[in-house]
């Protein structure tokens, strides 16, 4: 397979993360409104994106660095205003 085809896969697989990941991310700090989100679902995510920036080390690709970065912050953001969000209903 081509190297070309091969690095356009690895790049629009990259904005489909980023565009996926961030509204989310957006959404939450905005509005702290995390009643949607499903805490096992995101944080296998997130650990999905831990793992893929250990990868992309391993390999030396930068493309999956960079992305897996942006998703594993969007997902700490997350997961922090989430577990934040939790304890504040308990307490009510």
């Amino acid at each position: 397979m081509s190297p070309l085809i091969i690095n356009i896969v690895g790049y629009a697989a990259a904005i489909c993360m980023v565009c996926g990941y961030l509204p989310q991310a957006i959404y939450t700090i905005r509005t702290r409104d995390t009643d949607g989100i499903a805490m096992p679902t995101f944080l296998l995510l997130g650990f999905g994106s831990i793992f893929f920036v250990i990868q992309g080390f391993m390999i030396d690709n930068w493309p999956l660095i960079i992305t897996n970065l942006i998703t594993t912050v969007s997902s700490v953001i997350v997961f922090v205003i989430k577990v934040h969000n939790d304890r504040m209903k308990k307490r009510k």
